[in-house]
């Protein structure tokens, strides 16, 4: 596929992989608030266990990204791309709209692990981009997915914050009971309406990157989903490097959802509790902030940088920033904001410098153990 045939299917991934991240980010400002207004609907009225729901219905969606993602990977490479794509931004549009109507604590856990369960865009996302990419043009492949990735963090949250509780914050047509009965379905249903967009422009305009004389052939025994599902236990057929950077990547993400988790929850916290005491807005432009570092650096420093130095070299030091970062946090303060801001942005240059050069080893790797880029 030429350059100029490339350009439509890779705006569109950059799309796809926006949307999910847009999906994922949103509730980051409002579910401390949400979820504790349902815990205390149903009766949990201390602090503590209204906190623990919300890490309870935070990890719910990253459960089922864990659980699933793998298996839609491997059908990937048995079906192609983009039916997984497909599935993958209708599951995102049903989900998003459900979750901002969600009424009760299990309704919400329920909607959050079924919205991660049927999205795996960003492994098959880049499964796509190994397809189509030869090895010099993974690094700013990889890098143009990652900054939408921080585009996706960028919008997310604040979209989250802005569009929180209409009937206070706008008013208007705004101004009804039912609007009031449901301060977070706003910003859910205007991101499930991009997920549609996103879809309709995919069925127009992203064609399959796996012919199918390339899709994974299995003998007759070992077709079924007992077979794909046997195999995804996770890496026994692996090469060791591969195993390595799951094991890296895997670790990383377990990093960087606690700090979701953890970060929402102190920034909500009353000063006097030791918390920062910032409202959803606030919460808001704090991760909008950290999306527009990840712009910057993988949208435009990650190409020029990967050539310059060895991919493994940014991916380490990506992850000590990120790391320095995260352990900066707990000794944060409400003021001067410049230094949480500080603390963010070595987070947010260091994902955006883990991400790409993460995704360029792990395919290059696979690429040359001959393995199918969807399991990996």
């Amino acid at each position: 596929m030429s350059d100029e045939g490339q350009r439509s299917p890779l705006l569109i991934l950059f799309l796809v992989v926006l949307i999910d991240m847009i999906g994922f980010t949103l509730v980051i400002p409002f579910l401390t608030y949400f979820v504790q207004d349902l815990a205390e609907a149903d009766g949990f009225v201390d602090m503590a266990s209204r906190d623990w729901w919300v890490g309870i219905v935070l990890a719910s969606y990253t459960l089922g990204q864990f659980l699933f993602t793998p298996l839609l990977g491997a059908l990937s490479d048995r079906v192609g791309r983009r039916p997984i794509l497909m599935f993958g931004l209708v599951s995102n549009t049903i989900f998003l709209i459900s979750f901002g109507l969600a009424s009760a604590l299990w309704m919400a856990i329920a909607v959050r692990f079924l919205a991660g369960a049927g999205n795996g865009n960003i492994a098959v996302t880049r499964a796509y981009i190994g397809d189509i990419s030869t090895r010099e043009q993974l690094p700013g492949r990889m890098g143009m997915i990652g900054a939408s990735f921080g585009l996706g963090f960028m919008i997310g949250p604040f979209v989250g914050g802005v569009l929180t509780d209409p009937a206070n914050a706008f008013g208007g047509p705004f101004d009804t009971e039912w609007w009031a009965a449901h301060p977070y379905f706003l910003p859910c249903l205007t991101a499930g309406l991009l997920s549609a967009i996103s879809f309709l422009l995919a069925i127009q305009m992203l064609p399959e990157s796996l012919p199918a004389e390339k899709r994974r052939v299995k003998s007759e025994e070992e077709k079924g989903l007992k077979a794909v599902l046997r195999n995804l236990v996770g890496v026994r057929d692996l090469s060791p490097n591969v195993r390595r950077l799951v094991l890296v990547n895997a670790t990383f993400l377990l990093a960087f959802t606690m700090m979701h988790a953890t970060f929402i929850l102190f920034t909500g916290m009353p000063i006097e509790d030791g918390g920062l005491g910032y409202d959803e807005r606030m919460n808001g432009y704090i991760f909008a902030y950290v999306g527009l570092m990840g712009v910057i650096v993988q949208g435009g420093l990650i190409r020029p940088l990967s050539k310059r130095f060895d991919v493994r070299q940014l991916m380490i030091v990506g992850i000590i920033l990120t790391s320095i970062g995260l352990g900066w946090i707990p000794y944060l303060e409400p003021t001067p904001l410049a230094i949480g801001l500080l603390a963010m942005t070595f987070i947010a240059a260091g994902n955006g410098l883990f991400q790409p050069s993460q995704s360029t080893m792990i395919t290059t790797e696979a690429r040359a153990m001959g393995l199918d880029l969807g399991r990996v």
